[in-house]
This record gives structure tokens, C-alpha cells and sequence, in this order.
């Protein structure tokens, strides 16, 4: 949006040096009313700012920055270019061709200069983000709370309990989203599976929730990958992204966990953090547990905590749709997650009265 706008500028003022340039010349448009003219262009002008600055509400300090500087480069450039065509004026006319050409001259300096502060503004523009090590623009970067900035993929979003992390006021550092993130989950949003849908439309509330958060800094990330063409797919992009803005990924995905790792991309994956503050389950510990579906193995049956903790219990398939006891027999942690093996209390008490029993015969 904003290289359009300064595209109509560059145009609007290379239509008004060349109307000027009539005017002096005597051949177009000749203002007798100088000062009404003035006054006229001072209010149209005034309008223009005005409208511009309601229309970009929302302000960029990187694109604004980036104007500057091409501003900036483009002056010292078309200073450069004018002296030298001043130097080629000088050895290939005579003084009095220079006095006959003088206002030909002045207007090609002009527009010399409009023409290098538009293609330098430009190139800035939409290279800002690919060349970091240019000196004048290595601060574009919005200032950032803490080291390093956390990075969330589309599960990590999804899955919301990012937003139950960040109200507690434990993340310091700067939080980006992606824009071909954003696009994913509204792809998803709009899909025709109602199970997509509604996950997709979860996303979309947390990202409203993690904005309206006043501590919590969020930025929508809207840049330019270095070599874009050569990563496809959202995960690629992720962990080119995370390099490229030194940042870390948070994620439940086990496989981008995986293939961030292989890169040496800093990941905070979710499960593992939920892990690390989940109370720890030890053998020989009872619980209370409704049994949901069959497991894998013949008699497992399958239940879920609170929490979402898969419970598989022994010989607990006939027992489906039922709340039992169950005795803890062994507790594993993964980055996929947590598992919890058991058996039914029933069968231990069983077991243990069959033990006492023989013993009690010999």
C-alpha cells in the first residue's frame, strides 16, 4: 500500500515539474493569480496529509524508517547525478547554449533527482528485510522486550494454552506471528470439514486474545524471507523465519520440532513444557479414571486425565464407559506428550490375595 502511494506521488510531481516547466517557458499554463493559487495548493495540500494520516491509522516504523533513509539516499544521489551532467553540459555546449538550454537542464535535474529518490525508496522498501547488514537500517527492527523473540506456529495457536502462558506474565520477549501463518489458519477457518472449522476458528479468537493482552508485545510479521522461492512448505518457512529473525519457535508439532532442531533453530515445544510443571506421577499411586476406548493391545483399555493425560490401563476393556480405580505401574514423557500405564486395583487386589494365600499354605 504504501508503494503505491509513493508510486501516484513520484507521478503527481513529474506531472507538476513538467507543468511548471510549461509555465516558465511561456508555451502552457501562465497563474496570474499567484497568491489565490498559493492559498489553493497550500489547502489541497493540507487535505492530502490529513487524509493520508487517517487512512494509515496504523504506523510502520520500519516503512517509515525506510523512507527516510531512501529519501535520504536518493537526495545525495541526485546530487551526485546533477554535477555531473552540469560537468557533460559544460564540455559539450557553449556559454551561450547553456543560457538557451539553462531551464532544459534545471528541469532534467529535477527529475533526475525525483527518479533516484523513487527507485531508492523503493529498492529500501522491499529489500529491508533480506539485507539486515547495511549499517544505515540495521536498527529497523522494533525494539524487542527480552533476548530473543518467540515465534508461534499454527498448532501452537490452535492448541491456545499459549494464551494461558502468556496472562501469567511469564513471556518477556516480543511475540511474532507470520502473516502466511495467519493465512493457514484462515484457510482452515474457512474449510468445509466442521472439526477444521471450529479449530481454525479457535485460532482466530486466541490471536484476538494474545492482542488485547496491554504487557504482551505482538507484532504481525509481514517480511520478506531471504530466498522465499526456495521454502514451500509453512514449516520450512518457520524455520527460515526463526533463523533469519534469531528467534525461537513455539510449537506443539512433534515433526517441527524435529526438523527445527535439525537446523539448530531453538525450540520451546508445549508438551515438554507442560511436562515440566505437571505434578509428578509415581508408581504405586492410585487414581480415579473413567475408561473412554479400547487401547492398541488386546484388553487395554484407554481413559485421559484432566489435563488430557493418556491413561492406558490393563484388562480394562470390558470396563468401557466406567469409572474405576487404577494403580500406577509405570509413567512415560515425550515430547509428544505424556503416557501413564496401569491396572485395575481390582485385579492387584486379586493378585496380592492369591500371593498372601500361598504363602500362607506353604
Amino acid at each position: 500500500m504504501i508503494l503505491n502511494l509513493i508510486r501516484f506521488i513520484f507521478a503527481l510531481l513529474v506531472a507538476l515539474v513538467g507543468l511548471a516547466y510549461l509555465a516558465k517557458t511561456g508555451h502552457g499554463v501562465n497563474f496570474q493569480a499567484k497568491p489565490y493559487f498559493m492559498l489553493m495548493a497550500g489547502i489541497v495540500l493540507a487535505f492530502m496529509v490529513i487524509t493520508v494520516d487517517l487512512i494509515f491509522r496504523r504506523k510502520n516504523l520500519s516503512a517509515i524508517s525506510g523512507l527516510f533513509l531512501g529519501l535520504l539516499v536518493g537526495i545525495v544521489l541526485s546530487l551526485v547525478l546533477g554535477a555531473l551532467l552540469n560537468q557533460v553540459a559544460k564540455v559539450f555546449l557553449d556559454v551561450h547554449e547553456l543560457r538557451e538550454y539553462g531551464t532544459l537542464i534545471r528541469g532534467g535535474k529535477l527529475l533526475i533527482g525525483l527518479s533516484a529518490c523513487y527507485l531508492s525508496i523503493s529498492l529500501i522498501l522491499q529489500t529491508k528485510d533480506d539485507f539486515r547488514f547495511i549499517i544505515p537500517y540495521v536498527e529497523f527492527s522494533r525494539a524487542t522486550r527480552g533476548p530473543r523473540p518467540y515465534i508461534l506456529d499454527t498448532s501452537t495457536i490452535i492448541d491456545g494454552r499459549v494464551a494461558d502462558i502468556a496472562t501469567t506474565g511469564i513471556l518477556e520477549s516480543q511475540l511474532i506471528v507470520p502473516r502466511f501463518v495467519i493465512n493457514e489458519l484462515q484457510t482452515v477457518a474457512d474449510s468445509a470439514d466442521r472439526l477444521k472449522r471450529a479449530r481454525g476458528r479457535r485460532g482466530l479468537d486466541v490471536l484476538q486474545k494474545l492482542q488485547a493482552m496491554p504487557k504482551l508485545e505482538m507484532r504481525i510479521w509481514d517480511g520478506t524471507l531471504v530466498d522465499n522461492a526456495k521454502f514451500e512448505g509453512v514449516d520450512q518457512k518457520l524455520v527460515a523465519l526463526a533463523s533469519q529473525e534469531n528467534g525461537r519457535i513455539i510449537t506443539s508439532d512433534y515433526n517441527l520440532n524435529k526438523v527445527a532442531m535439525l537446523h539448530g533453530v531453538t525450540v520451546v515445544n508445549l508438551n515438554d513444557l507442560a511436562n515440566a510443571v505437571r505434578a509428578v506421577v509415581l508408581p504405586g499411586e492410585q487414581m480415579h479414571v473413567r475408561v473412554i476406548k479400547p487401547g492398541e493391545a488386546p484388553g487395554q483399555g484407554v481413559g485421559y486425565l484432566e489435563d488430557g493425560t493418556m491413561v492406558v490401563i490393563e484388562n480394562a476393556r470390558d470396563k468401557i464407559g466406567g469409572d474405576i480405580d487404577v494403580l500406577i505401574t509405570n509413567s512415560v514423557h515425550t515430547s509428544a506428550g505424556r503416557m501413564i500405564f496401569a491396572r485395575c486395583t481390582t485385579e492387584t487386589h486379586a493378585v496380592n490375595h492369591l500371593a498372601n494365600h500361598s504363602r500362607d499354605s506353604t
